[in-house]
């Protein structure tokens, strides 16, 4: 099974990148991660609907056909650990690769989110793009190391 977290943003803090890099190479290998970074659309003067369509394509075009999407959403549902733990085992089971979908500053289009498989939240939090990248590969990994009954998460 492969995860794709698609991030829009290709720039993040150093702090950032190697709290990042740690997580993923902690996975085992029959659990690939893979993060694909893509441009945010520079703001200027476009409308809304305009920004969200240019990040949709390059989001678009960094998911492989017949990944299942997921997208990181404030109005998704909660996750806690073991659900989260419960949601990897199930695309595991499934055989799905899975994409976790990171929008920009003003979010993601609508219809890209109503057209994703799930949405789900991280937090009730308002969190920087970087920290979302941290926050959502660790729970990932704490999620596999559950269900591995790996002692990097305790009860």
């Amino acid at each position: 099974m492969k995860l794709t977290i698609v991030a829009v943003g290709l720039h993040v803090p150093d702090w950032a990148q190697t709290a990042y890099d740690d997580y993923a190479k902690r996975f085992p290998p029959e659990l690939k991660v893979e993060l694909k970074a893509v441009k945010t659309e520079p703001r200027g003067s476009k409308t809304l609907e305009t920004l969200y369509a240019a990040e949709r394509k390059r989001i678009e075009a960094a998911i492989p056909r017949g990944t299942r999407i997921v997208v990181l959403d404030e109005r998704g549902a909660n996750q806690t650990t073991k659900a989260l733990a419960q949601r990897l085992k199930g695309w595991q089971l499934e055989g799905d690769d899975v994409a976790l979908v990171i929008g920009g500053p003003d979010g993601l289009d609508p219809e890209f989110k109503a057209a994703a498989h799930e949405r789900i939240r991280l937090s009730d939090l308002t969190l920087p793009h970087a920290m979302v990248r941290v926050l959502l590969i660790e729970q990932l990994y704490r999620a596999w190391s559950v269900n591995a009954g790996h002692p990097y998460h305790r009860e």
